[in-house]
């Protein structure tokens, strides 16, 4: 009867799953689209790549102040929605800033297309996209009460995302040829996705409630700014996570991958080949709880990013070969599925770590650091790959580039990013709160019920 109890209340359904994991699709695939937004700017406004990336790198000052006060507020917030959900109405707004990102006049001169790009790229991501990663774990650990919930949420989950991304993947490089070869034409493409992205996105918002509340302070105390301090200065193991997503998202936002294809490869409206390759991983998901189980988040992680090496080395030196591309590209994608993955299960990690140390749990914040690290990563990735194309000679306005750009592609999409995860290896083989959580655990449930029990006799 234990058993049986134990397991109705584990379960999810294919519906709240669904509902659930709609607003992280809808994000995960603005986040895809921003990888055009480089050859957007560079082929079809005329602008400079170096300029392009140093607009993107300079917005992440704002975000920065942006990202910290976004986790804080969410933290101190009490409304009769609750404290997460509230926040998931910047739906509308990312997708309304993301069509006009990519909708700036081509007649602009060059200074007025700057000016364009770099406010809807900041009203974008230091508005939006982060009070939208900020109250993704605040929302979670509300809505669904056990762990075992809210790890299944977050790897089966992922099965609808990285559906919907090998979807997108197959069909914008496709519908980018024929649509997006001009100004008009990339506005009208963004446009044809943003509407129904949207509405997807809010179905999370309208159908899951938040439920509880495993706050262990008092209830009616108020988070204070020094504690975010406390937090960077105490928990080691969100700052080791947050170097590993800033990296992470380095290689994943550079936009390399599009003049790999028109460039490398020769035929850019190909580049959707690999990603029916990417069905092949849509299982995992299933398996990724399993496997955590058996070795640990960190150790898991660590032989993901290893798979990923392996099939970089094997772009650079078959990277002209349309199926050795297309197996790489499984390879290089399949590593790096148990860190998106679970990262949640991370943060939910950190926050019984904060409180194990009698520190206020900080879901938000936890999201917004983390958060903050991804999104400078993504400017970095730009403002990267600007620079080095730079360097190496690289001309949007040419049919053909010469041979050191040529070479700069073929590095960039191989050689660099797998000496950037062999950093992550490096910074994850220290991640053991894994292992040291049981016993915390413990610590945390004794604390809870005397605290329960102390209010029960007042």
């Amino acid at each position: 009867m234990e058993a049986q109890n134990s397991k109705k209340k584990n379960k999810v359904g294919i519906l709240r799953l669904f509902c659930w994991q709609s607003s992280a699709v809808s994000v995960s695939l603005s986040t895809l689209v921003l990888i055009y937004v480089t050859i957007y700017c560079t082929d079809t406004l005329g602008m400079p790549p170096a300029l392009v990336g140093t607009l993107f790198m300079v917005s992440k000052l704002v975000d920065g102040v942006t990202d910290v006060l976004a986790g804080f507020i969410i933290d101190r917030t009490e409304t009769r929605w609750g404290r997460g959900r509230p926040y998931e109405i910047f739906m509308v707004f990312l997708w309304l800033s993301t069509w006009l990102l990519f909708s700036c006049p081509e007649s602009f001169s060059l200074a007025a297309k700057s000016v364009w790009i770099f406010c809807m790229y900041v009203f974008m991501n230091a508005i939006c996209v982060t009070f939208l990663n900020a109250n993704n774990v605040v929302y979670l650990v509300r809505a669904f009460e056990t762990k075992e919930q809210q790890v299944k949420l977050t790897a089966y989950g992922s099965f609808f995302t990285m559906g919907a991304a090998v979807i997108f993947n197959m069909m914008f490089p496709m519908a980018m040829s024929k649509v997006a070869t001009s100004a008009a034409g990339w506005s009208r493409l963004i446009a044809m996705l943003a509407v129904p992205l949207t509405l997807l996105g809010i179905i999370r918002m309208l159908t899951i409630k938040e439920q509880y509340n495993n706050d262990v302070k008092a209830e009616g105390e108020k988070l204070k700014l020094a504690d975010v301090f406390t937090l960077v200065k105490t928990n080691e193991y969100v700052v080791r996570l947050s170097l590993a997503r800033f990296i992470a998202n380095t290689v994943g936002s550079m936009g390399v991958t599009v003049y790999f294809w028109t460039y490398i490869v020769g035929n850019v409206s190909l580049m959707g080949v690999t990603s029916v390759t990417s069905i092949i991983l849509l299982p995992l998901a299933f398996v990724l709880p399993l496997l955590r189980r058996k070795l640990g988040l960190g150790r898991l992680v660590i032989w993901g990013f290893c798979v990923s090496i392996a099939g970089y080395i094997m772009m650079f030196f078959f990277g002209g070969n349309l199926p050795a591309v297309v197996a790489a590209t499984f390879l290089t994608t399949g590593g790096t599925v148990p860190f998106s993955m679970l990262f949640n299960i991370f943060l939910i990690d950190c926050a019984d770590y904060n409180e194990w140390q009698g520190n206020p749990r900080m879901e938000g914040t936890l999201g917004s650091l983390t958060g903050f690290a991804n999104k400078v990563g993504g400017a970095f990735g730009g403002f990267f790959l600007g620079i080095m194309l730079s360097l190496s000679g690289y001309d949007g306005t040419l049919q053909v580039q010469g041979d050191g750009a040529i070479l700069m592609i073929r590095l960039l999409a191989s050689v660099i990013p797998a000496v950037f995860y062999l950093v992550i290896i490096l910074i994850m083989r220290t991640y053991k709160l894994d292992k040291e959580l049981p016993k915390m655990k413990e610590e945390i449930e004794a604390r809870r019920a005397a605290e329960n029990s102390a209010e029960g006799v007042h």
